[in-house]
């Protein structure tokens, strides 16, 4: 009775384990399906993606290309220049001062007229000065009638000395009062001199050709010794005087030639060339003083007037030039995109002088005259890529604008 019942317990344990653990093995056995089947597929799809990949690597991009994405290199020279501003002055400017103090008499010149060296300006009242003089010549006369009667003593006591009238220190003393009279005689003809000069000051005239820039006095004013009484410039040589950053002084040379506009001007140019650079930089900025000398002979040009220009730097020779931002690069080398056949390709390049003014480089060599250059930055478009090109010519760069940062390119299948 009792293994009886230890049996049927035993069936009963087994057949509660089935039931527990049926459904976990049901979900084992559907996921591998699953799995599987996944598996199966995702190679069908793969296979089917390559064999499309295949089909459209046999259907080339043609790239259609606007006329701005392409330019034709050209054989032209190219100049590297710096820009420049700054002030004109006058080469020769001076001011006239009194060498005498007196009072002005009349003014002669206004502001504006020209002047010649040697023009009198103004007059000074010359009545004391003359009045001086005249004491000065009196003082001459009176020391030659001295030195007359001193060398008549001289010779009478040389006679006397020879006969033993008089002794040697009598005659000493007679000889000595020579010598003081030819000196008083010196000094009275000096004071008279400097008494001629100070007349002839009265007059004031030009020291040199120019014009009046500025009239310190008018008659009836008293002036000082040393008191400034006309500004004078000479405008036929004006220097115009460039700050320059001290980066920049390396590439600048004595000669080098430079182009200016002035407001007021219209189009009209003016030249000028370098003649001095300032060793020592300007206090207060990390600029240094260039100067360069300008022609004016006509006198157009004032001092104080602002110029624009540029400075030459560089002339190179006649080279093939492309624009800057027709410039790639590939691996650390300078290239461009070239057009043979309408594939794209990649060419090497060897560059020369920038003009980052113009935006155009030189290339010394790996690129032909004529050749056909993609300007514009596509990215779609690589080494090997077809395009197709606008029916007009492409453009030249001698006549080349600021090249356009996007394209309108458009893809065809072909």
């Amino acid at each position: 009775m009792t293994k009886k019942i230890m049996h049927t317990t035993g069936r009963l344990t087994a057949s509660s384990f089935l039931q527990r653990w049926r459904l976990p093995l049901l979900g084992l056995l559907v996921i591998l399906i699953a799995g599987t089947a996944y598996l199966i597929y995702a190679k069908k799809s793969s296979a089917d993606a390559q064999e499309h990949a295949d089909k459209d690597s046999k259907t080339k991009l043609v790239f259609e290309l606007a006329a701005i994405d392409v330019l034709k290199s050209e054989i032209r020279d190219l100049n590297t220049s710096l820009a420049i501003s700054g002030s004109l002055v006058p080469l020769n400017q001076v001011t006239v001062r009194a060498k005498v103090g007196a009072e002005v008499r009349e003014t002669l010149v206004q502001e504006g007229m020209a002047v010649t060296k040697g023009q009198v300006l103004t007059r000074f009242d010359a009545a004391d000065l003359r009045a001086r003089l005249i004491t000065q010549d009196a003082s001459v006369d009176e020391a030659q009638a001295k030195l007359a009667m001193a060398n008549k003593n001289r010779n009478s006591n040389e006679s006397l000395l020879q006969q033993k009238y008089i002794s040697q220190n009598a005659f000493d003393v007679t000889n000595n009062s020579v010598e003081l009279a030819q000196a008083s005689l010196k000094s009275a003809m000096a004071q008279r001199q400097v008494a001629q000069l100070a007349l002839a000051d009265t007059e004031v005239k030009a020291p040199i050709d120019g014009i009046v820039s500025k009239r310190h006095v008018q008659a009836g004013d008293k002036v000082s010794l040393d008191s400034p009484l006309f500004a004078i410039v000479n405008l036929s040589q004006l220097i115009l005087e460039m700050p320059v950053p001290a980066s920049e002084i390396p590439r600048i040379k004595i000669g080098q030639l430079l182009n200016f506009k002035v407001d007021g001007f219209g189009t009209r140019s003016f030249s000028g060339q370098v003649t001095r650079i300032n060793p020592a930089a300007e206090s207060g900025s990390r600029s240094m003083l260039v100067y360069a000398a300008v022609n004016n002979a006509d006198a157009a040009l004032k001092a104080g007037m602002f110029a624009k220009g540029s400075l030459l730097l560089e002339k190179s020779l006649a080279m093939p030039v492309i624009p800057l931002v027709a410039l790639r690069q590939q691996n650390g080398k300078d290239v461009v995109y070239t057009l043979v056949n309408n594939v794209v390709q990649v060419q090497t390049v060897k560059l020369g002088v920038r003009n980052e003014d113009e935006g155009l480089v030189q290339v010394l060599s790996g690129l032909a005259p004529g050749a056909i250059v993609i300007s514009a930055k596509l990215d779609a478009i690589k080494p090997g890529s077809k395009v197709s090109l606008p029916k007009v010519e492409a453009k030249s760069d001698a006549s080349m604008p600021s090249m356009p940062t996007k394209s309108t390119a458009t893809t065809l299948k072909g």
